[in-house]
């Protein structure tokens, strides 16, 4: 039963498919891993020897021995597109790969299965028996014998070219190579009361740190033919992070990379002072997202103008040198005529694209100067496709770096190779923000051709763009059809350039009311023009959070200055006094502004005129409305305050008078009323006085003056000797006036 069940599940286990780690391992030209990882000189000459270096891994499943190390000299290639095809192929081909080298081998002891083995192989130049000027392909392959081959051959090759030329060329291609220094956004819209300025992180203090990405892009340019292509984002940024400056957080820390930041700018104002300079847009907008969805939000495209503007400045402020502003470099080059018309709006005249995307159409054999006019005063410079991507994949590892510098190097060749009595002029616009190890390899190649010298010189963008073009070089500008769909699923979409409108319009609104408007102008003029950035690329739920705390704590401060709350009031006459207080939590003062009161009921009650209102930072004050009431009965009253323009500003505060005004009837009545008790209390009090200041009459009998006895009840005495009861009311004067009329009397309220 056991062997019933266990067969068919023997079975199934033979037909699943293996994983990588159980399959066959490699056989024949591909049993061991050779890689090339240097070649010195990278463009050697007669009287040089060529060294290669690398490792030797055996991915076989049994042990290399009697094995050796040799060099193969291919025949030269025919064109540009057959240096593409040699890197690409794999394998041992004798015809192609050409015989080994007599007499230069290195021995390499038993390499077991999964071993790996360093070698370098030093070969001169005379012994590879190079013919006429040309890119040869050299090959490095491990020769051996294994268990299941005992005899000799090649097991495994890599390849690499050599670029040889013996004397100068005729005519040198002119080489002009853009050295981009370029980051991603750092900066946030917000500052404290002192306008210290907030980082979204401390990444760009890496960047700049010895060892960093742009300490070696500046560190490696000093003595490279490059033309500087920079982001003033990026020196703005450097700029504030050299003085007081914090990172964002609720509990952000204060930021503690001022000495690194003030290195690096010194370190680039002495590289830039022997280069020219040229200065993106402020924050490097991305030209294509703006013109394939920007242009369908309303004055999206005004933002280019301030933005180029602002460059110049902010160059000129921090290095000390003027810059060049009139060129536009879309995202990898791409272009169409919206692009280019977008690209030139704002006066960049010159638009940097690529052969990739201005493609040449005429069959022309050699690759044309890059300058090419484009109507309207413009020009197009056509970078080529092949050297610009030539460092685009993992430099930091030493073969890919190796195979990267020997090719451009290559292509260099070919292309002067192509029409050696024809001056051409070729420009170079690398990956927007190449890695360290991408910026080293880039440096390499670039210093072996100025070392060899013997086809290219290199020229500034500035003179590449006034090279004298090619008649028969393509000039039409791609359809909107023709933009890489790839480059076109990540542009800014039309709702966030909406968003970014919207925020303009309320930085529009708030600043108008401000006593020192600059102060927020331009942390936030800035953070709107990062917004727009092609550093965006790829990232748009970095892009989404970043604009959403630009206008969030836009909203914030807006809502610093507001009407506080009122409860409900009563007025109980004709006229009164309503107090409504504006508060100002922001730390400058506000002015210009309007507060409005409105009735819903003015026919009962007016609310009195609009108030221009000044209010001092940190401070609320309250206005008063002096009202008028017409009629009984509850009304609604709206506060609004509104800028000097006429539009409100922040939220409406509402509150309710309820009128319970007194009609004049019964004022009269009333009137009268308390006017007769008082002539009644009067009278009676002017009687007792008569009566306690008449003489007593003379009789034995006692009797008064209407025949009584003269006696008070039982205590026997006379009305005229009794004193004064203390309850009887002061006189209001010295003297008591006997006037019956009572003219001239005081008498108590």
């Amino acid at each position: 039963m056991a062997l019933f069940t266990g067969t068919p599940l023997l079975a199934g286990l033979l037909l699943v498919p293996q994983s990588s780690s159980a399959q066959a391992a490699p056989t024949g030209s591909r049993t061991v891993d050779v890689t090339i990882e240097s070649m010195t000189p990278s463009a050697p000459t007669k009287a040089d020897s060529v060294t290669i270096s690398g490792t030797l891994t055996n991915d076989g499943s049994s042990a290399i021995t009697d094995a050796h190390v040799g060099m193969h000299r291919g025949s030269s290639l025919s064109g540009r597109s057959s240096i593409d095809t040699a890197a690409q192929r794999t394998g041992y081909v004798p015809g192609v790969d050409g015989p080994e080298v007599k007499g230069h081998k290195e021995k390499i002891d038993r390499l077991d299965p999964g071993a790996r083995r360093s070698f370098s192989l030093s070969v001169p130049v005379k012994d590879l028996d190079l013919g006429d000027d040309g890119v040869y392909q050299l090959g490095i392959s491990l020769s051996g014998r294994t268990q299941a081959a005992p005899f000799e051959r090649v097991l495994g090759i890599d390849r690499t070219f050599l670029p040889w030329q013996e004397g100068n060329a005729g005519k040198k291609t002119q080489l002009t190579y853009l050295w981009p220094l370029i980051s991603s956004t750092h900066l946030t819209a917000e500052t404290d009361a002192a306008q210290t300025p907030v980082f979204r992180n401390d990444d760009l203090a890496a960047e700049l740190a010895p060892g960093g990405r742009l300490q070696q892009m500046v560190a490696l340019s000093k003595n490279l033919p490059v033309t500087f292509v920079i982001d003033p984002d990026l020196l703005a940024s450097v700029d504030a992070m050299t003085r007081t400056y914090k990172i964002d957080g609720p509990d952000g820390p204060m930021g503690k990379n001022q000495a690194v930041a003030k290195q690096w700018l010194n370190d680039l104002e002495k590289a830039v002072k022997t280069h020219e300079v040229i200065a993106l847009p402020f924050a490097d907008p991305d030209l294509a997202s703006l013109a394939h969805h920007g242009k369908s939000v309303p004055s999206a495209l005004s933002h280019l103008g301030p933005a180029t503007d602002l460059a110049a400045t902010t160059v000129d402020t921090v290095l000390g040198v003027t810059p060049r502003t009139d060129f536009a470099w879309p995202v990898d080059g791409a272009i169409d005529s919206s692009i280019v018309d977008v690209a030139t709006s704002a006066g960049a005249h010159n638009v940097i694209t690529r052969s990739d995307s201005l493609r040449e159409t005429g069959g022309l054999p050699y690759t044309p100067t890059a300058a090419r006019p484009i109507g309207g005063g413009n020009t197009a410079i056509v970078a080529d496709a092949r050297l610009s991507r030539a460092f685009e994949g993992d430099m930091s590892k030493a073969d890919n770096a190796s195979r990267a510098v020997q090719q451009f190097l290559s292509q260099t060749q070919m292309i002067n190779l192509q029409a050696p009595d024809r001056q051409r002029s070729i420009v170079v616009t690398p990956q927007r923000m190449p890695s360290a190890a991408q910026a080293h390899a880039m440096a390499t190649a670039l210093r072996a051709l100025e070392d060899s010298g013997r086809w290219t010189e290199p020229l500034d963008l500035s003179d590449a763009t006034v090279a004298k073009p090619d008649p028969a070089a393509t000039r039409r500008i791609p359809g909107d059809a023709a933009y890489p769909g790839s480059l076109r699923r990540e542009e800014l979409p039309a709702g966030a350039f909406r968003k970014i409108q919207e925020t303009q319009s309320a930085l529009d609104d708030y600043q108008v009311i401000l006593a020192q408007p600059e102060r927020v102008v331009t942390p936030f003029g800035t953070a709107i023009m990062r917004e727009m950035s092609t550093a965006w690329r790829g990232n748009p739920t970095g892009a989404g959070a970043f604009r959403n705390s630009v206008r969030g704590y836009l909203d914030g401060l807006t809502k610093k200055v507001h009407l506080i709350q009122k409860s409900d009031a009563t007025l109980s006459g004709r006229s009164a006094t309503i107090p409504v207080t504006v508060q100002n939590n922001l730390v400058q003062g506000v002015e210009g502004m309007t507060l409005k009161l409105t009735s819903s009921q003015p026919n009962r009650l007016d609310v009195g005129k609009p108030q221009e209102i000044k209010v001092d930072g940190g401070h609320s004050q309250s206005f008063k409305f002096d009202t008028t009431a017409n009629a009984n009965g509850r009304a609604w009253v709206t506060a609004q305050l509104y800028t000097a323009d006429g539009r409100p500003y922040g939220e409406p505060m509402r509150f309710q008078v309820n009128v319970t005004e007194i009609t004049a009837t019964v004022m009269l009545v009333i009137a009268g009323g308390v006017l007769l008790l008082v002539l009644a209390g009067v009278r009676i009090y002017l009687q007792r006085k008569r009566v306690a200041s008449a003489p007593a009459e003379d009789g034995s009998d006692g009797e008064g003056p209407d025949g009584e006895d003269g006696t008070n009840g039982d205590n026997g005495g006379t009305d005229g000797d009794e004193p004064e009861q203390p309850s009887d009311p002061a006189p209001d004067t010295g003297s008591e006036n006997t006037d019956r009329s009572g003219s001239g009397e005081k008498v108590d309220r």
